[in-house]
C-alpha cells in the first residue's frame, strides 16, 4: 500500500496591504509641536492668582508660581516688562497677570510668559509707594541720624523742577525778597511722565557733583498720586540719598507725602515754604543787623557827642602831644617791620641761592658732557695703545720674517750658485747626483746663477779611481 502525502495547506500571503508603521518623534519635536498648539490657542490670557516662590535673576528676569487653591502656573516676566511695572512683585501677592502660555522646552514645563500685572484689592501706584517706602526704611534711608543739617548761609541754592510753571517763579520772589544776594541755579526738568524719574535723577547728580550748590530743592505743585509718581521712584530716592549736598523736598500741598519727603534731609510743606526755608537764617540776621545797626548808630552818636565835649576841655598842647607820641610809635612799628622783611626776605635769598648751587652742583656732576668728555680721552688713549702694540707687533714680525728669510736664503740650494756652483738637471727634471744617472745621448739641463743653458752628453767618465767611463763634452 502506498503511502498518502498530505496535500500542502495553501497560505494566503497579500503583500498588497500596507503594515501599520511605528511614528517615532524626538522628545523635542513633540515639546515643539505641543508649544506651538499651546501658544496659538493661548495667545492672550489674564490669570488671577497668588504669587509665590518669587525670584529675581541676575539678567533682571523675575521668575514666580501663580498658584489657587487647586493648581499652580509658573511665570516668567522678563527684565523689559519687569521694568515697567509700578510695584514689585512679591510672595504672598494677589495679582492678575496678562501674558502668553507657552512650553519651555529644556523642562517641557508649561509656563506663563507675562506682559504685564497689575495687584488685586489697592491700586499699583499705592502698592509700590508702600513697598518701596518699606524697602527703603528698612535699609535707613529714613534715618534722622543720617540727615544732615541746612547750612546758615548758602550762596547758591540748585532748584530741580519745572522751568514752565508757577512753582520756580513764586520761590524766585520770595527768595529775591528775603535774601537778595542768594544765587539760583535753575535744573530744568520734566516733573511728570515716564522720563520724569531719569531727569530728576540726572539734575540731582549733576548739581550734587558740580560743587556749585549748598544746598539742593527738589520741588512741584500739587497733585494726584499719578502725577507725583515720579517723586515716589526708587532712582529718585536714592539719588537724594546719594547726594552730598543737603537737599530739601518741597514737593505738592502740605497734605501731599511722597518718598523723596522721606528720604530728604529737610521737608517743606510747599515750594514757597522751602523759599522761606533756605533764607530763613539769613532773613533773621538781616533783621537782626537791622536792630543793632539803629542801636549802634544811636550809640555812636553818642560817644560822638561826648567825645567832642572832652576835646572841647582838653588842652590843645596835650592832645598834640598825645598824636605825636602815637605816630612815632607808629613810624617805629613800621620801621620794625620793614627790618624784619628785609632780614627774612634776605634769608630766604640766601637760602634760594644755597638750594640754587646745590642744584647746579648735582647737575655739573651728572653732566653728560663730562662723561662723554671722559669716554672720548679713554677712546682716544685705547686708540693710542692698540696703535703702539699693533706696531710693535709688526716690528717683532718683520724681525721674526728677516730672520726667517735669512735662515731660508742660507739652506736654499740657490745660494750655492753664487758661489759658482751650478746644477745639472735631466730630462726627467730630477738632479743629477752621480755619473750613473746620465748615459751618452741624454739631454740635460745646467742651472747656473744667473740662469741656465742646455747640453747633450756623448760621453760619461767617473771619476772613482781605476774606472774608465764616457767623457764629458762641452757644448
Amino acid at each position: 500500500m502506498k503511502n498518502s502525502i498530505p496535500p500542502v495547506p495553501q497560505l494566503d500571503f497579500r503583500f498588497d496591504e500596507p503594515q501599520p508603521v511605528r511614528r517615532i518623534l524626538p522628545v523635542r519635536e513633540l515639546v515643539a509641536r505641543a508649544r506651538d498648539l499651546v501658544e496659538r490657542e493661548f495667545a492672550d490670557v489674564w490669570v488671577e492668582g497668588e504669587i509665590s516662590n518669587c525670584r529675581s535673576a541676575p539678567s533682571g528676569h523675575i521668575y514666580f508660581t501663580l498658584k489657587d487653591a487647586d493648581a499652580q502656573l509658573p511665570v516668567v516676566l522678563f527684565r523689559r516688562q519687569a521694568m515697567l511695572l509700578r510695584f514689585r512683585p512679591e510672595d504672598g501677592l494677589h495679582v492678575l497677570a496678562r501674558g502668553r502660555v507657552s512650553v519651555y522646552e529644556q523642562r517641557g514645563q508649561m509656563q506663563l510668559v507675562a506682559e504685564t500685572m497689575e495687584p488685586v484689592g489697592a491700586g499699583s501706584l499705592q502698592l509700590a509707594f508702600e513697598q518701596l517706602k518699606e524697602r527703603l526704611s528698612a535699609e535707613g534711608l529714613f534715618d534722622l541720624a543720617r540727615k544732615r543739617p541746612l547750612p546758615a548761609f548758602p550762596r547758591t541754592a540748585g532748584i530741580v523742577t519745572s522751568p514752565t510753571g508757577a512753582v520756580i517763579h513764586d520761590f524766585l520772589n520770595i527768595a529775591g525778597r528775603r535774601h537778595s544776594g542768594l544765587n539760583v541755579l535753575l535744573c530744568p526738568v520734566s516733573v511728570q511722565g515716564e522720563s520724569a524719574p531719569a531727569e530728576i535723577e540726572a539734575a540731582i547728580l549733576a548739581l550734587a557733583g558740580s560743587g556749585l550748590a549748598d544746598v539742593i530743592i527738589v520741588a512741584r505743585g500739587g497733585g494726584s498720586l499719578e502725577d507725583l509718581a515720579a517723586f515716589n521712584s526708587e532712582r529718585v530716592a536714592r539719588a537724594i540719598a546719594a547726594s552730598p549736598v543737603p537737599v530739601v523736598s518741597a514737593v505738592g500741598h502740605e497734605t501731599d507725602f511722597t518718598i523723596a519727603d522721606f528720604v530728604a534731609d529737610f521737608r517743606a510743606p510747599t515750594p514757597s515754604a522751602a523759599a522761606e526755608l533756605v533764607t530763613e537764617a539769613h532773613h533773621k540776621i538781616a533783621e537782626h543787623l537791622a536792630v543793632q545797626s539803629a542801636r549802634l548808630e544811636r550809640a555812636a552818636r553818642f560817644q560822638l557827642l561826648q567825645s567832642r565835649q572832652r576835646l572841647s576841655r582838653a588842652p590843645i598842647s596835650h592832645s598834640q602831644a598825645r598824636l605825636s607820641a602815637l605816630l612815632h610809635r607808629a613810624e617805629q612799628r613800621l620801621d620794625d617791620l620793614a627790618l624784619r622783611q628785609e632780614s627774612a626776605l634776605s634769608a630766604l635769598i640766601r637760602r634760594s641761592q644755597i638750594r640754587v648751587d646745590a642744584l647746579s652742583a648735582t647737575l655739573l656732576r651728572r653732566d653728560p658732557r663730562r662723561a662723554l668728555a671722559h669716554a672720548r680721552e679713554h677712546l682716544a688713549d685705547s686708540i693710542s695703545r692698540l696703535r703702539r702694540s699693533v706696531e710693535q707687533k709688526l716690528h717683532a714680525s718683520r724681525s721674526r720674517l728677516g730672520a726667517l728669510d735669512g735662515r731660508l736664503r742660507s739652506l736654499s740650494p740657490l745660494s750655492v750658485l753664487d758661489r759658482g756652483f751650478a746644477l745639472v738637471l735631466g730630462s726627467d727634471g730630477r738632479l743629477v747626483r752621480s755619473i750613473a744617472q746620465i748615459t751618452p745621448g741624454d739631454q740635460l739641463t745646467t742651472r747656473l746663477a744667473d740662469g741656465s743653458f742646455s747640453s747633450r752628453v756623448d760621453s760619461a767618465t767617473s771619476n772613482q779611481p781605476h774606472s774608465q767611463g764616457p767623457r764629458k763634452t762641452r757644448s
